[in-house]
Parts: C-alpha cells; sequence; structure tokens
C-alpha cells in the first residue's frame, strides 16, 4: 500500500533543534529574552502594529484577552458554534455567557446577519473566528460593533498571515489570538501569541500571564502561571523565518486540489481575502462520513472532520437555537491534505482517490 500522507504535519528541523540547544546551555529557561524577541519578532513579520503577549497556548490567550478587557460575570459575547470548543469555553471561563450565532455558507465564519439577531443589552463584544485561515467579514463585523458599542475579540488561531483587503487578521480587534500548537501554521511546540490594541490591555494580560505581578513579590490581582518558556519561544522565532514560505506552498497547493478535484464543493475565497489554508475543506454533500473512511481505508489518505458537533450542541453548553447553516457544515465539511510537506505526487493521489470516490458514490 501506498505510504500514509496525514492530514497535517508538523515541521521542525535543525534550526529548531539547535534553538533549543541554546536555551538549554544559556541555563535560562522559563519566560525570559527569547519570549521577548519573539513577541516583537512575531509584532513585526505580520505587520500587526501593536505589541503581542506570548503564552502557553491559545485557549490561554483567548481566556486572558477576554479577562484583560473586563469580561465577565453578567456580560454575553457573541461567538460561532462551528469552531474548537475553546472558543467558548474561553468566555465561560470568564464567568461570561456565549452566545452561538450562524456562520455564512462561504466562509464558514460567523453572519454579520446572525450576529445583529443575537445582540441583546448584556452584549459586550463579538468573537469572530478566521476559520481554516480564512479571514471573517471584519469589515461588516466592525460597522456592527460600532453602531452598538460593542468590541471585536479575534480568535485567529488558525489564520496567521491572512488579511482582509490588505489588513492583516489579528490588527481588528481588541485583541487578537494565535494559536502555536503544532499542527498550525506555524508552531512553538505548545503556545499562543495575543495582539493587543492598547498598552492598559497589554499590561494586565501580562499581569495575568504571571500570578498576577509585574515586579516579584508586588502581586496587584489574581493571576494565572500561563507563560511561554524560552525554549518554546527560540522554536517559535525559527519558525517565523519559515511560515512564509509554508504559507505559499500551502496556497499552491490548495489552488491544485481547487483546480482538479470533481464531486465534492471546494473552499471559496472572498474579494480582497488572503487564505492561508490552515486547512483545505471541501463540502461533500452526500456521506462525508463515508468518504473519509474510504479515503483512509483504500488510499491511505488521512482527512479531518472540523467540526462535527457544534459547540452549541456538547454538553456544558446545551444551547436552543437554530443554526441551519452551522448544522449543514457539521454534516458536509471534510478537511483534505493541503500542508506544505506534499509531494507533487501526494496531491495527484488525493485527487485521484476523491475524484474516484465520489465517481462511485462514495
Amino acid at each position: 500500500m501506498n505510504e500514509f500522507i496525514p492530514p497535517a504535519k508538523p515541521l521542525i528541523g535543525d534550526e529548531e533543534r539547535a534553538a533549543v540547544d541554546r536555551v538549554l546551555r544559556s541555563g535560562m529557561l522559563a519566560q525570559g529574552p527569547e519570549v521577548a524577541a519573539f513577541e516583537q519578532e512575531f509584532a513585526e513579520h505580520f505587520d500587526l502594529g501593536r505589541a503581542c503577549v506570548a503564552v502557553n497556548s491559545g485557549t490561554s490567550g483567548l481566556h486572558l484577552g477576554l479577562l484583560s478587557s473586563g469580561v465577565g460575570p453578567g456580560d454575553e459575547v457573541i461567538v460561532p458554534s462551528f469552531t474548537f470548543a475553546a472558543t467558548a469555553n474561553s468566555v465561560a471561563l470568564t464567568g461570561a455567557t456565549p452566545v452561538f450565532a450562524d456562520i455564512d455558507p462561504d466562509d464558514f465564519c460567523l453572519s454579520p446577519a446572525a450576529v445583529e439577531a443575537s445582540i441583546t443589552e448584556r452584549t459586550v463584544g463579538i468573537m469572530p473566528v478566521h476559520l481554516y485561515g480564512h479571514p471573517a467579514k471584519m469589515e461588516a463585523l466592525g460597522r456592527l460593533a460600532e453602531a452598538h458599542g460593542l468590541r471585536i475579540f479575534e480568535d485567529a488561531a488558525q489564520a496567521h498571515g491572512a488579511s482582509l483587503h490588505g489588513r492583516p487578521v489579528g490588527s481588528f480587534g481588541q485583541f487578537a489570538m494565535f494559536s502555536l500548537y503544532p499542527t498550525k501554521n506555524m508552531t512553538s511546540g505548545e503556545g499562543g501569541m495575543v495582539s493587543v490594541a492598547d498598552s492598559e490591555t497589554e499590561r494586565r494580560m501580562r499581569l495575568y500571564r504571571n500570578q498576577g505581578m509585574e515586579r516579584q513579590y508586588h502581586n496587584e490581582l489574581v493571576g494565572f502561571n500561563v507563560r511561554m518558556t524560552d525554549i518554546h519561544a527560540a522554536i517559535g522565532r525559527e519558525q517565523l523565518r519559515k511560515v512564509d514560505g509554508w504559507t505559499a506552498q500551502r496556497q499552491k497547493n490548495a489552488s491544485f486540489l481547487t483546480t482538479n478535484l470533481e464531486g465534492v464543493t471546494p473552499p471559496s475565497v472572498a474579494d480582497g481575502a488572503v487564505h492561508v489554508y490552515h486547512q483545505y475543506t471541501v463540502r461533500v454533500p452526500h456521506d462525508r462520513d463515508g468518504l473519509a473512511a474510504a479515503l483512509r481505508e483504500e488510499y491511505n489518505i488521512g482527512s479531518g472532520m472540523f467540526y462535527p458537533v457544534p459547540n452549541h450542541r456538547l454538553e456544558p453548553f446545551r444551547a436552543s437555537v437554530d443554526l441551519p447553516e452551522t448544522e449543514r457544515a457539521a454534516r458536509e465539511c471534510l478537511s483534505l491534505p493541503v500542508h506544505p510537506a506534499l509531494s507533487e505526487a501526494d496531491l495527484e493521489r488525493i485527487v485521484s482517490a476523491v475524484n474516484s470516490l465520489a465517481r462511485a458514490g462514495a
């Protein structure tokens, strides 16, 4: 049988290994100069025009960003249900309530019309997710936020380098979180990076991540220990030097798939949007699960179902809301390999397998 094609593949090279060795030799392992350098380099690389704060995970980044923005009990934040649970979890962890709104079918991101219909007197913010690496409709959402006195909180976990009409994702909201988990477009091994709109939010982020203190033993608030280590930051700094090339390869791979696939609906890209293809997600109108199983069993090709159980149906939330586009996406979406480690032969094999199975009605 052909070698397995994984749905995702972290790329770690000799440069990352050397960077880790450098930190280990230095003896400075916890949050230190590597973290500070990574924060500055990340902001500059993605042209965010604002400060960044590194933490130990993307979920921590969302949680601390919300806390630093003053979100808490009695508040509501509008979120998509078609996303990873960390989006809603981070809101709930502050004591606030995640309110689930539907997505648009073209980009799988929050529908501005659905958001507007979900606004109440308790709403304080909107948290769009730039799902799969495609930017959400930030201009329409921004107008809604301005009209209703709300703030935007960006979940940019999957969208390193994405942009809309020349403006980078991560520069629209009060804060924006980028995940650095191993399967993301770049990684630090584990971690998160949060861009912040103002100095007060930045200061509170830095307090919350470090037990609530700026000076040792002078705690100003009840905080957490969610610091990034210098080991992880050193990996992330090396990945920054490679991510643009990887993104270009993802886009090239996606173009090949879109041009050649049959029997499935490829992802669309909005006018003015730069899609960075964390996932290449197609719609399979009939028997998505059967196609995924056949790809694995007959062709040794991996794929991903993100997200078959929407957040509003998860046990902690159980919301009685009508989200037809969310439910349809949960039934139909399948993510095919698009990562930069794919060879031309891999891509041809993926296309041949999907097209053969689609013709056979799998």
